[in-house]
């Protein structure tokens, strides 16, 4: 049973941390670019589904549209924010607020445009061209008179507000389905001029200040595992596969240089980088220390131990092969699992991303007296 207390105790102590690097917080609004590591309901909606956990008993109690048992990091970062949750941009219903911000993320996303068999067509391009609807849409609404105040950003907003990343992480897993990891390190310029090009968009329409989170640890995710790592052989010491990781550590130096690079294009713009894959690496190695008892194993699938994870049936899922019936049911306590299916991350372990992420010491540059936040954290 993992102890809930250790899991409070550090996480207050991360707290007290981020709270002696508090300064004033300037910004209005928050506008997120991702996949489903920050997806808030882009392409439920879309697509017209609904996304629920199986047990019901998550923080929100009705489908959210998140791949997750609860809060992604970005609602952590918005609560500590002192911000409302981020509205999907396609969430048109439920008398949606967009004033402190929109999120474009989509679950599946990638930043290379999608084609013919991608799972997503909302690619990293496409939610930038959402956003210039959008920002064009708001300003029309705002010309019209002041009924419209509550629902839509003021123009200054789009200025002054925060621009979040979060993708890269489906164009290297999708691509080693086909691709040698050869072919897929040498694609990553490619990849990134992508990026590249969608945020020096977004500066010419005013963005000012990025925030762009570098890829997790792929090579630790059980899907992948399952997939890619039946070769002991081809497995690090954390019994993640080794090739992913080495992706991600390529991509993510090459993206660290992405934005050492717009810094210095842009100096009167804001480009912090964010370490998740630390972060989440270290999670992972040390999950007892923080109060987990399964490091790997997902909460939420089917074939129990070691993996728990079923390509063939995603979590909440009933499916019937050769005659036989498998459901893939989630855990008893998601508290104890840094996996809820295989794929994405448990509520408990986005809560601790998300405190190490305000401690300031995984961003370059770091945060210090003279970054806008205030960390007003409420978990």
């Amino acid at each position: 049973m993992a102890s809930k207390n250790v899991i409070f105790q550090f996480i207050l102590f991360t707290i007290c941390l981020a709270m002696a690097n508090s300064v004033e917080f300037k910004y209005p609004a928050v506008f997120n670019f991702g996949d489903s590591n920050s997806d808030t309901g882009e392409l439920a909606a879309g697509l017209g589904f609904l996304v629920a956990p199986p047990n019901g008993q998550d923080y929100f109690k009705i489908p959210s549209g998140r791949f997750c048992d609860g809060r992604l990091i970005v609602d952590f970062l918005m609560d500590a924010m002192d911000l409302p949750f981020l509205n999907a941009y396609l969430d048109s219903l439920g008398l949606p607020n967009f004033r402190k911000g929109c999120n474009f993320a989509a679950a599946a996303a990638t930043i290379l445009p999608a084609t013919a068999s991608s799972l997503c067509p909302f690619s990293f391009g496409v939610q930038v061209s959402q956003f210039l609807r959008f920002k064009a849409r708001a300003l029309e609404l705002i010309a019209k008179g002041r009924k419209f105040d509550k629902y839509v950003p003021d123009e200054n907003v789009f200025e002054k507000g925060l621009y979040m990343f979060d993708i890269g992480q489906n164009d290297l897993a999708g691509a080693f389905y086909s691709k040698t990891l050869d072919q897929i390190l040498a694609s990553i310029p490619t990849i990134l001029l992508e990026l590249e090009k969608g945020i020096k968009n977004l500066y010419d329409q005013g963005a000012r200040y990025f925030w762009i989170h570098n890829t997790g640890p792929l090579g630790c995710l059980p899907q992948n595992i399952a997939k890619f790592g039946t070769d002991s052989s081809k497995l690090d010491e954390l019994g993640c596969v080794s090739s992913h990781n080495q992706a991600a550590k390529t991509f993510n130096l090459q993206l660290h240089a992405l934005c050492t690079k717009l810094q210095g294009q842009y100096p009167d713009s804001n480009v912090t980088y964010v370490d998740i894959f630390t972060i989440k690496s270290n999670l992972i190695s040390n999950f007892s220390r923080y109060g987990f008892e399964q490091p790997i194993m997902a909460c939420c699938g089917y074939g129990g131990p070691p993996l728990n994870y079923d390509s063939r049936v995603s979590c909440g899922e009933t499916k019937t092969f050769n005659g036989t019936t498998i459901t893939a049911k989630a855990c008893n306590d998601t508290s104890e699992y840094i996996s809820w299916d295989g794929i994405h991350y448990t509520e408990t372990a986005n809560q601790y991303v998300a405190s190490q992420i305000l401690t300031g010491k995984y961003s370059d540059p770091p945060f210090s007296d003279k970054m806008p936040f205030l960390l007003k954290l409420k978990f």
